[in-house]
């Protein structure tokens, strides 16, 4: 975030010679022989200095206006680059910076201002008083916070001179600031204009910041954080606020669906914004894992579906990791809009973090907002196909080389006492010994985890087609149902159908007749009634005995 620093007592008139006793100090202490010859940084003030004086007029300065200087570059050739922030009648100017750039010698090459806008007020006593300011700052930052209760808000206002959003005029600039109901902090700024109360702009204020983590199963991978003083917080501002906290091992306690109390999400921190060692005896690698897996989650249904966020309202979720004692499990809760991951046991599972786990688990929630999909039955089969799918499609996005993308769920988590190479199968989907390849009367019989062993093949077949093959270097053998030979038509097409389909057609009672209806509709939206997609959807459905 960009301040505005307001520093009295450095006038126009008197730059000069203040610089030229910083000079003479720093002369003072340097060196006897200096290695490089290029102009010090004193220098280069003391340089802008004269600059300013000769050219107040194009730099549309004046004897209301101050200056400080921000910043200074000097390149290797010695050209001097010195940047300057103003105020106007002792109020700090936004938009009123500006960059002063001096050749080698000193003298003037150019500058560049943030405005061009001459900047003259009848006065800068405001209308609106600095505690209206406040209360409409507050309330800017409870309606930017939709659904969440804050505590601790407070509001500073200051007066500014906004040159920025048109004809300079007298604002207010109020920093306002509270934290969520996990005491995480949220910020906003606001501007209004101190004459009429309005509204003339507003952003969020917590800084951001790019860091990286070494994960579990994904390698090095990028992660936006969230500084908070000298430290960062492992909380994303460009994905609705998500965020990865520890649950210390603790289990939530709920009877018949009500929590009488949940295990904590902790925030994770860090010093240095470098996360995770790839080792599970750093707690924080699990937890890039699933930060990771959200993020990758959230591109993808923003850019290949323009869905923002999991409710579609730009809300993030949260992760809990190291939920438990040797868990076994990850799971969606909507209660809490959040994932929970378990460690394993380490000799079953490892901790289930993975990318296609948490694509899997985030999927739970899209479903919910939109088919709500019944978690029994022929549904509960769909409901559970529909976050293989998405889970599948969105390792297929993130091009991780650490994990590519496959057919195969949840491989990275599985350790030898598991006995197969994955959870489940997209191409096969009986090899895990239960789930059904094909439909059938009784299908709705199972347990929702295999019932939606139609539906994956279903998508395996439209993806990729029948019969042997290798694909990213995995081997599939898909058979059909009906022995027919079928062509496939790419996951990136399979997964636009099945989310136009699930978010459009799709109902909380859908059946997989109603399913193959759904997909229908879907693929003559997209690709038209005559299409080789919406004959490839019918005959990939017809290939899993559902016709």
């Amino acid at each position: 975030m960009s301040r505005i620093r307001h520093i009295r007592g450095s006038s126009l008139a008197t730059a000069g010679a203040v610089v030229t006793t910083a000079t003479l100090l720093a002369a003072a202490l340097a060196p006897a022989a200096n290695a490089d010859s290029r102009p010090t940084r004193a220098t280069a003030i003391e340089n802008a200095a004269s600059v300013l004086a000769a050219h107040a007029t194009n730099l549309g300065l004046t004897p209301a206006q101050r200056t400080t200087v921000r910043d200074v570059v000097v390149d290797k050739d010695g050209t001097q680059h010195v940047r300057y922030d103003r105020t106007y009648r002792e109020l700090p100017v936004l938009g009123g910076d500006f960059v002063v750039h001096l050749a080698p010698d000193g003298s003037y090459r150019g500058a560049n201002r943030a405005t061009g806008k001459a900047i003259s007020l009848a006065d800068v006593t405001p209308e609106l008083s600095g505690a209206k300011a406040a209360d409409l700052a507050a309330d800017a930052l409870r309606a930017a916070n939709p659904g969440e209760t804050l505590k601790k808000v407070t509001a500073r206002p200051r007066l500014i001179v906004d040159a920025l959003h048109g004809t300079p005029r007298l604002t207010w600039r109020t920093d306002a600031v509270a934290q969520d109901r996990l005491g995480n902090p949220v910020a906003r700024t606001v501007l209004t204009d101190a004459r009429t109360g309005a509204r003339i702009d507003a952003w969020d204020s917590v800084e951001t910041a790019t860091g990286d983590g070494n994960s579990l199963y994904s390698g090095t991978v990028p992660l936006e954080t969230t500084q908070s003083g000298s430290a960062y917080q492992l909380k994303d501002p460009t994905r609705g606020n998500t965020y990865t906290g520890d649950a210390a091992n603790k289990t939530d306690l709920c009877i018949f669906g009500i929590c009488i109390s949940r295990a904590p999400a902790t925030l994770f921190t860090d010093a240095d914004n470098h996360w995770g060692t790839g080792a599970t005896s750093d707690r924080s690698s699990a937890a890039v894992d699933a930060q990771y897996g959200t993020d990758a989650t959230w591109d993808y249904y923003k850019n290949v579906h323009g869905r923002n966020g999991i409710a579609g309202d730009g809300k993030g979720s949260y992760n809990r990791v190291h939920y438990g004692k040797n868990y076994n499990n990850a799971f969606w809760d909507d209660s809490c809009f959040c994932m929970t991951y378990g460690d394993g046991d380490g000799s079953t599972f490892g901790p289930l973090v993975a990318l296609d786990v948490a694509g899997h688990e985030m999927s739970h929630g899209v479903t919910s907002k939109t088919a709500a999909l019944t978690y029994s039955g022929e549904s509960g089969g769909l409901n559970e196909a529909t976050s293989d799918i998405f889970g599948t499609m969105v390792e297929w996005y993130a091009n991780n080389a650490s994990d590519p993308g496959d057919y195969l769920i949840g491989e990275e988590i599985v350790r030898p006492g598991f006995g197969k190479p994955a959870l489940r199968f997209m191409d096969k989907p009986s090899k895990d010994g239960n789930s059904a390849d094909c439909w059938s009367g009784s299908v709705g019989n199972l347990d929702v985890h295999y019932s939606s062993g139609v539906a994956n093949h279903f998508a395996y077949l439209l993806s990729e087609g029948s019969g042997a093959k290798t694909v990213g270097g995995v081997g599939y053998d898909s058979p059909t149902c009906d022995g027919s030979t079928v062509s496939g038509i790419g996951h990136d097409k399979v997964g636009k159908i099945w989310y136009r389909a699930l978010t459009v057609y799709m109902t909380s009672s859908t059946n997989y007749a109603g399913a193959r209806t759904a997909t229908l509709n879907a693929a003559k939206d997209l690709y038209g009634a005559g299409s080789a997609e919406y004959t490839a959807v019918a005959a990939a459905w017809s290939a899993v005995a559902v016709g």
